[in-house]
């Protein structure tokens, strides 16, 4: 690997690592395959590439181009060098409106181009659900279709010249590619064979619209034009590398309309599909009651929209021009369609909810409704769709027999069916029990004239199966193209051509229980660090900004666009880490350390990650088995134990004093830092004089009659940093109706000692806590949260810490906990005051948004009369992480998403909402604007 490796930087590749951490993020995509490479590459031109290349061919080393890694396949792996080109290889060229095309880098992700070509009033047709964050590279690749494929075709139809690199290292431009070729020795040689296969081509490819499955050799047929860079799409990297291509840009519909038809069954409604076509639907999904109910349980009741009467359902989409012709279509459509009941969606929020299900489609089936893991393997194929309803039926049937259950749904107006299923890795006999379904599956297929796959391609998953669809003739057409585009099978071999065995290199297959020696319990896990970390499926969805829609997840990865700060990388990365690939003592390597160093612990990816993912969780793990018994960072003693130092300091007003005197010493700021492993640029907080508990305990009381209790959980930063949000809260739930109280010793939730992995103090510190909240929770208070990192850790981390004896009491306290919103909302005859003069933003706290959920503020808000924007993303602190040493370009650079230009546009005296004090800190020290709790904003308006 160090030849390689030197050979490839002296041709001129800045980043080829060989290291660990590398090779283990990039050993896996979203498919159910582990393949280690030699070497990773990320390179920053089209040079790199072409030089990576040519050193590939002289070591006689493979090579796997990869764009966003969320192959279902196996096809973006591969064990010698694996080059990602989504990190810089993400330039758009220019957009020619009136030829209605752009010419694009592989790394361009779907959704920039969308938003690009949108100025324009133009669109890509193909949009796959992973399509904020796949790259036109994977695209091309395995000829992605996605939901509206029926409108707008697949990647193939709308590529119109491609700039590659053959595996013999010939450059070809391509179609409609400026300089284009139409002679090579590689393309003499495939019109060769394809002139001497017509028959063969004719009879076998292009059966339907989703035969994606072997090389789309239809494309080569004289009446097709011998059209080259349509055959290249969909040949998964195996024949050459894209360097460049130019693509087709079509307009973009104004109007749109979704109607929801639901039937008794997803076979009926899959039956139906040959009466939806005509319609002219430019999608036609289908779901089942199965996935609806998993996004239920998983999200809570809000989550699911409303649904006709059915067990089974089609989301079809009518676009067009006028909005009375359309729906005039749609009438037209729900009349046709025989379903039992039928919705035209007229509320574009209600739709969108509709398709965010459908999206997370990859992710949410990742666990069985009894809490199984389910598998990619079986994932997409397809069939005519006039025989859909009869496959599914038989398909069912199918699974019946082997003893398997997954949750389907899919492209059903192009008769392909995703699903993932739990095939019993967990077992001995579990590898035989899916190469014995996958191969009974694909005779299934097969019969109905369908193919294996039907958009994510062969790869690693499906090539040994394309002889049940195809003769030995047709493989051995594909075996003499492949060699004349690539005669040292270099390019991500064992896919398509002389595939690996579909049981080979089965990733989850080696993963093995981990339970022994753990800190947290992993209740929705059985107990199981390996069953927790492998949740994730590698669908990439912590790669996407969301953040313009509330979203959070992954902060760190969207400042460094770096895989190892994606919450799928630092998965991949445990996964070997429990399962041995890191050696006997994984937790003290560089690359368990390295892949966590940037996780700020936000817990935006157990809401957001449609698998449940909780890094938090699995970081404070992972620190906990690496320090346990050892010496710890100096930031853990300081910020790890700041509740401690907090009560110190705070406990005599002369402590205080001379404190907050010290701190103000900017000459003694650089050593306090430094001894404190903060970073020097940081400010430091000052303690407060009173704190909360001194003033609650010297207030006068309020003589008042009250059947409605809330107990005010005082944590660390209300009672030492931030007593006024503690006053302000007690003022409106007085307000309100409710006898205000605090528990008669401090408390702390033990935060701090998780974020830092010192879990053991942590399980003291909040088993104390459920105590001393208990007897208020039995005598029917509520408890109100003001901190959202620490109420977050009630309703959540608490169950986690607790053990099978103190879980009972735990449960209470989480159940009677609650945001100051969530109370409020709650309380009979409470009406919120005028907040009609407040505009401006809110930040909610990553925490809030992850475990409570931020809508209660939102409407509380809305009812108030307040104009807020809600900001996604997370302010870039997260608690420790934002001070400690090392982090504070990330930092920053995380608040530089969303908060900070957004407080920055802000007019005059906006309001800035901000629950947390992590947000108010982040926000007085690079914004030098004040935040707000939500309960300061309401005491601000309180009568009197």
């Amino acid at each position: 690997m160090s030849d390689l490796v030197e050979a490839l930087r002296a041709a001129g590749v800045a980043d080829a690592d060989a290291s660990l951490l590398r090779r283990s993020l990039y050993s896996s995509d979203a498919s159910l395959y582990r393949v280690e490479p030699q070497v990773v590459v990320v390179p920053r031109h089209v040079d790199e590439v072409l030089a990576t290349a040519e050193v590939c061919r002289t070591f006689g080393v493979p090579l796997t181009m990869r764009g966003a890694g969320t192959s279902i396949a196996g096809n973006a792996v591969g064990p010698g060098v694996v080059v990602d080109v989504s990190r810089h290889l993400h330039q758009i060229g220019d957009i020619d409106p009136e030829a209605g095309t752009a010419v694009v880098a592989p790394g361009v992700v779907q959704a920039s181009l969308q938003r690009a070509a949108a100025r324009h009033g133009l669109r890509f047709g193909p949009d796959p659900s992973t399509h904020n964050r796949a790259t036109l590279g994977g695209m091309i690749g395995n000829n992605a279709c996605g939901s509206r494929a029926l409108g707008y075709g697949r990647t193939s139809d709308n590529v119109l010249g491609l700039d590659v690199v053959t595996g013999a290292g010939e450059r070809l431009r391509l179609g409609s590619m400026a300089g284009a070729v139409v002679s090579s020795p590689a393309l003499d040689r495939v019109r060769s064979l394809a002139d001497a296969n017509l028959a063969l081509i004719r009879t076998e490819l292009g059966r339907f619209g989703r035969q994606v499955s072997g090389y789309s050799l239809e494309h080569l047929l004289p009446e097709n034009g011998f059209d080259v860079t349509r055959a290249l799409v969909g040949s998964e990297g195996t024949l050459a590398l894209t360097l460049a291509a130019t693509v087709r840009l079509v307009q973009d519909e104004p109007v749109r309309q979704l109607v929801v038809l639901g039937y008794p069954s997803m076979a009926e409604a899959a039956d139906a599909v040959v009466v939806v076509l005509p319609h002219g639907p430019v999608a036609c999904e289908g779901m089942d009651a199965r996935i609806v109910d998993v996004v239920r349980a998983r999200r809570g009741p809000s989550s699911v929209p409303r649904l006709p009467r059915g067990e089974g359902w089609l989301l079809v989409e009518l676009t067009g021009t006028d909005p009375g012709e359309v729906r005039a279509r749609a009438d037209a459509l729900v009349r046709d369609a025989g379903a039992v009941d039928a919705e035209v969606v007229a509320d574009a929020t209600h739709a969108a909810a509709l398709w965010r299900i459908r999206e997370d489609g990859a992710g949410l089936s990742g666990r069985t409704p009894d809490g199984n893991p389910a598998h990619p393997g079986w994932e997409d194929a397809a069939v005519p769709p006039q025989r859909l309803g009869a496959y599914l039926r038989e398909f069912d049937a199918l699974l019946d027999q082997h003893g398997l259950t997954g949750l389907p749904y899919g492209h059903f107006g192009d008769g392909c069916l995703h699903i993932r299923i739990d095939f019993p890795f967990d077992r001995a006999e579990g590898t035989a029990a899916f190469r014995s379904f996958l191969l009974d599956a694909g005779r299934l297929a097969a019969a109905h004239g369908g193919s294996m796959s039907g958009e994510h391609g062969d790869g690693r998953a499906r090539g040994e199966l394309l002889p049940l669809m195809y003769s030995a003739e047709a493989i051995e057409l594909f075996a003499a193209v492949k060699a004349a585009f690539d005669p040292d099978d270099l390019l991500n071999p064992g896919v398509i051509v002389r595939p690996a065995p579909v049981d080979a290199d089965v990733r989850v297959a080696a993963a093995r229980p981990y339970r022994d020696g753990l800190a947290l319990a992993y209740r929705h896990d059985r107990g199981d660090l390996s069953m927790a970390v492998h949740r994730c499926t590698g669908v990439g969805k912590c790669r996407a900004d969301t953040t313009a829609s509330g979203g959070v997840m992954c902060p760190s990865f969207l400042a460094t666009r770096d895989e190892k700060d994606s919450t799928r990388g630092r998965a991949r990365v445990l996964q070997d880490a429990v399962s041995g690939n890191l050696g006997p003592n994984p937790w003290g390597t560089p690359a368990v350390a390295d892949a966590l160093d940037l996780c700020l612990s936000c817990k935006g990816c157990s809401s957001d990650c449609p698998t449940g993912i909780d890094m938090a969780a699995y970081k404070a793990e992972a620190t906990y088995q690496r320090y346990r018994r050892r010496l710890r960072p100096r930031a853990h003693y300081t910020l790890g134990w700041l509740p401690r130092w907090a009560r110190l300091a705070t406990r005599f007003g002369w402590v205080t004093r001379v404190a907050n005197a010290s701190l103000r010493v900017r000459a003694l700021h650089p050593l306090v830092t430094f001894l404190a492993g903060v970073d020097r640029r940081r400010s430091l907080p000052q303690f407060a004089t009173p704190t909360f508990r001194q003033w609650f305990d010297h207030r006068p009381s309020d003589p008042g009659v009250t059947l409605l209790e809330a107990v005010v959980f005082v944590d660390t930063f209300t009672d030492a940093f931030a007593p006024e949000v503690g006053q302000a809260a007690v003022a409106v739930l007085e307000d309100a109706g409710y006898r205000v109280s605090v528990t008669r010793e401090p408390v702390c939730c033990g935060l701090t000692w998780i974020s830092t992995g010192q879990l053991d103090t942590a399980r003291r510190k909040v088993g104390a806590t459920v105590a001393a909240l208990l007897p208020h929770v039995e005598r029917g208070a509520v408890v109100v949260g003001l901190e959202p990192s620490c109420t977050g850790v009630l309703r959540s981390d608490a169950l986690e810490l607790a053990t099978d004896a103190d879980l009972p009491a735990a449960q209470r306290v989480a159940a009677a906990t609650r945001t100051l919103a969530e109370v409020l909302s709650g309380t009979p005859g409470w009406t919120p005051p005028d907040l009609s003069a407040e505009q401006g933003v809110a930040q909610p706290h990553c925490h809030h948004h992850a475990v409570m959920g931020w809508e209660a503020d939102a409407a509380l808000l809305r009812a108030a009369g307040a104009d807020v924007q809600r900001l996604g993303g997370c302010c870039g602190l997260a608690g420790n992480f934002g001070v400690e040493r090392g982090h504070h370009e990330v930092s920053v650079a995380v608040a530089e998403n969303q908060l900070l230009p957004a407080v920055r546009e802000l007019a005059g005296d906006g309001v800035v909402l901000a629950d947390g004090f992590s947000c108010r800190t982040q926000l007085d020290d690079l914004a030098d604007r004040r935040g707000e709790h939500l309960a300061q904003v309401l005491a601000r308006h309180l009568p009197g």
